[in-house]
């Protein structure tokens, strides 16, 4: 109840929640007008409250006021019924107010908006003072005066509102109202919801008991900011803040005098008078106010006038709730899902649904808004969001040793199916993010393989026939039992070939079908899944990876971004991190929430992956996508699924790994990309190098436009023990060649070239090429070829008992004579000289 010092009799000042001393406010010498007497009877105060008519709420809060002084003469029982209504209630709680969560980019922009009402609080010093006004004027002006309950107030308002034959001005207090919006506001269940609304006494009593308890609880302007950032102003806006964006596009703290005046006018009836869908019912409230401010004394006359005559002058700001609008829209429904999947944010789907819509969320997430506008402009450019053809592209992007998603784009809006161009699939994603039940990943999944082969000590240099078809026998999954097929026949894809032999090299970047089958066999099948497993591979409907022999060939169904994230542990020497895209998340009171982590570790030796970063070099440099790289270190491979029912590249640097996908939504069996024409641009058949591999050299070329390029590490030695993988070559004659042109002719056929020591020689003219070693035959590209210039006639030098080939390296003897030595070789130094990389 309100105790000596709120019943002092002075006025207000609401700008800054003080009163005056009585006599001084801005309302001295006026004339306070009384509605009732002393004398007025219970019968004549009975027959005003039935003249309220459709003024029934009221009618009902002076019901419950006018109770209470007559319970009050009914003795000790009176006085226990008192202390029960000054007592703390059950129940009484001011959390859950619903807030509007933000999701943020890297850099911090907004991505998206979700909310169960579009609110957003603010303390009271971000409310601009004149709108503080504006609202106390209207709706409580004795706010700082009275206690929970302002019986004079109460009274003053029914004189007026019957007077004037509307409600103009309230007759609940600021607390009152207050707990009116939160019991509403807070309300989970039909019952709850009820109990909110019901016109009844019991009600306003109930609300009358919690505003006392309120005010004990709180100070003034706490519960005034409490109530302006809870009332709802119209046309989806929630609190003050919100209110001000979306009708004025300014924060509350900006807020004008008219505006101000607007907003607070809403506030009783925001069906009626929201200004967007009600103009002039808003304006007119809004002069109601403005008087109102003149009339109180806290606004000059002629000031009111001023802003009576002038318009409303809306600048209205639409925020929508989800991700439909989101520049990132795909990106922008994979956190969502996140935090409606993992149970880091809720136990159960209801519980983080409500954290996201109501709990004022600020996410902060992964996403480089550059890498993302580069990916989806290749997208886009490759495979138009509603081209002739039906196909989809989806691609992921992830950083090595992060396992930060840094773009994530599908060539679609998100958006329902039955509209061409839009798609609520995010085919970039798994089930559990995206409701993708995957794309089998064709020859990317060779890379596997062939990690599995080097982890076991294989070196480059080993070579396995290649059949034109192969059998598939002798394969067994990780639970021993047999898996094979005697009565089908695999063959090689038009990207590849057969019926000879490749090394780990050349059959990775000929993409060999049947070598790679015979490769898992002689690795082991349940060896070449486990190495998938343990760079995070799964189907995409989150079950374990089917194990057949086939399995090197693609035919599970995965996404583009664990496919991305696997790759990107080659770029990041081995280290596998589960794909992330939040980083942090904090709640409206600032607490931050535990996110989910990428749980990064070593998944496979360094120098294992440094071997398959150098093999899958190739297939940029020489292979299936050769031409295709970026003018920097990076690696890839090509997969193109069975009968060209879809298309794939994987590929990455050491900064950032991308996959893409490219398909047909509808069924790639069903619509395969054979005799394929899009747009007006048409392809016999579609390889993972004829539209996959431009995606990503295009997207990747935008995504890294601004980061230093690194560079790729040296396999260990023991991977060259048998060379080094290539296909071997004639090494050209360079005999009698002065040693410049000998120097160029071998390099330009692939060769590394050093200097022996010089030899004498009765053939050769003195400085010209005498001996190679290797002699003229063939060896592989890569090879170092070791020249010995002539002396001049004479009796033969000592030959090098090592012979100097096979990257064998002999020392140059201090006294060779710099003139023969070819100035390409004569600025390099020594020690690089004897050890060529």
């Amino acid at each position: 109840m309100p105790n000596e010092a709120e019943s002092d009799g002075g006025d207000a000042i609401p700008s800054l929640g003080r009163r005056l001393p009585p006599g001084r406010g801005p309302l001295q010498g006026r004339r306070r007008r009384r509605v009732f007497a002393a004398t007025t009877t219970r019968a004549e105060k009975a027959r005003a409250l039935r003249g309220l008519g459709a003024l029934g709420g009221l009618a009902g809060v002076l019901v419950a006021l006018m109770l209470l002084p007559t319970a009050c003469t009914a003795g000790v029982g009176a006085r226990d019924a008192a202390g029960w209504f000054e007592s703390e209630p059950d129940g009484l709680t001011t959390s859950g107010v619903p807030q509007r969560s933000r999701i943020l980019a890297a850099d911090g922009s907004v991505l998206a908006t979700f909310f169960y009402q579009n609110r957003v609080d603010v303390p009271l010093d971000r409310i601009a003072p004149v709108a503080r006004r504006a609202i106390l004027a209207i709706e409580d002006s004795r706010f700082y005066q009275h206690g929970a309950i302002d019986s004079q107030g109460t009274l003053r308002a029914l004189a007026s509102n019957l007077s004037n034959g509307q409600v103009t001005q309230g007759g609940s207090g600021i607390t009152q109202q207050y707990v009116k919006n939160l019991l509403l506001t807070t309300a989970e269940s039909a019952a709850e919801v009820r109990a909110a609304k019901e016109v009844s006494a019991a009600r306003k009593i109930r609300e009358l008991r919690y505003a006392v308890a309120l005010e004990k609880r709180y100070s003034k302007d706490e519960i005034l900011r409490r109530y302006l950032n809870i009332a709802y102003y119209g046309d989806g806006a929630y609190g003050i803040e919100a209110a001000a964006r979306h009708y004025f596009s300014k924060p509350a703290s900006k807020l004008e005098l008219g505006e101000a005046a607007l907003l607070a006018g809403v506030i009783r009836y925001p069906y009626a008078y929201d200004p967007v869908h009600h103009p002039g019912a808003a304006r007119e409230r809004r002069d109601i106010v403005l008087r109102r401010m003149a009339e109180l004394g806290w606004l000059d006359k002629d000031a009111a006038e001023a802003a009576v005559r002038e318009p409303i002058g809306l600048r209205v700001q639409h925020v929508q709730s989800g991700c439909v609008t989101s520049s990132a829209p795909f990106f922008c429904d994979y956190v969502q899902r996140e935090i409606l999947t993992s149970t880091v944010f809720g136990a159960t789907p209801q519980e983080r649904e409500k954290l996201l819509k109501r709990g004022g969320l600020t996410i902060r997430t992964t996403l480089d808004r550059h890498a993302q506008r580069a990916a989806q402009r290749a997208v886009d450019a490759h495979v138009p969001r509603r081209n002739s053809a039906h196909k989809a592209a989806a691609e992921a992007m992830v950083e090595p040793g992060t396992g930060k998603i840094k773009a994530l784009v599908v060539d679609r809006a998100l958006g329902p199916d039955r509209e061409r161009g839009k798609t609520w699939i995010n085919f970039a994603a798994d089930a559990s993010h995206g409701s993708s039940i995957g794309m089998q990943a064709g020859s990317t999944f060779k890379a596997f393989t062939l990690a599995a082969a080097l982890d076991e000590g294989l070196p480059f240099g080993t070579r396995l026939l290649a059949p034109s078809s192969f059998t598939p026998v002798g394969y067994r999954d990780c639970d021993g039992k047999a898996r094979n097929d005697p009565d089908s026949e695999l063959r090689n894809s038009a990207d590849g070939e057969g019926g000879r032999t490749f090394s780990l090299v050349t059959g990775t970047h000929h993409s060999v079908n049947t070598f790679f089958l015979a490769l898992e066999r002689k690795v082991g099948l349940c060896e070449t899944v486990k190495m998938a497993e343990r760079l995070g591979m799964r189907q995409a409907n989150g079950q374990a990876l089917e194990q057949y022999p086939s399995f090197t060939l693609g035919f599970n169904p995965v996404s583009p971004l664990r496919l991305a994230a696997a790759y990107a542990a080659f770029g990041a020497r081995g280290r596998y991190c589960a794909p992330i895209a939040i980083t942090q998340v904090t709640v409206a009171s600032g607490r931050k929430m535990k996110v989910p982590g990428a749980d990064c570790r070593q998944a496979i030796d360094k120098g294992v992956a440094d071997a398959v970063n150098y093999v899958l070099s190739g297939v940029l440099t020489k292979g299936t996508a050769k031409g295709l790289g970026l003018g920097r270190p990076a690696a890839g491979k090509t997969g193109t699924v069975d009968n060209f029912s879809a298309a794939w590249f994987a590929g990455y640097t050491p900064e950032l790994a991308a996959a893409v996908w490219v398909g047909d939504p509808r069924g790639g069996y069903r619509y395969p990309m054979e005799n394929l024409c899009m747009d007006g641009r048409c392809y016999g058949a579609v390889f993972g190098a004829t539209i996959p591999a431009p995606i990503w050299q295009q997207s990747m070329s935008g995504a890294l436009s601004e980061t230093s390029a690194g560079s790729f590490h040296r396999p260990p030695d023991h991977f060259f023990s048998r060379g080094s993988g290539e296909d071997r070559v004639r090494v050209p004659d360079v005999r009698g060649m002065r040693l410049r042109e000998a120097v160029v002719r071998l390099r330009g056929a692939g060769f590394k070239v050093r200097l022996g020591p010089p030899v004498k020689s009765d053939r050769y003219k003195k400085g010209t090429v005498a001996e190679t070693s290797p002699a003229a035959g063939s060896a592989e590209p890569g090879d170092t070829i070791t020249l010995r210039p002539s002396s001049g006639p004479g009796p033969r030098g000592p030959r090098d008992p090592r012979g100097g080939g096979g990257g064998e390296q002999v020392p140059v003897p201090p006294d060779f004579p710099s003139p023969t030595t070819p100035p390409d070789l004569a600025g390099t130094p020594p020690d690089q000289r004897e050890n060529p990389a």
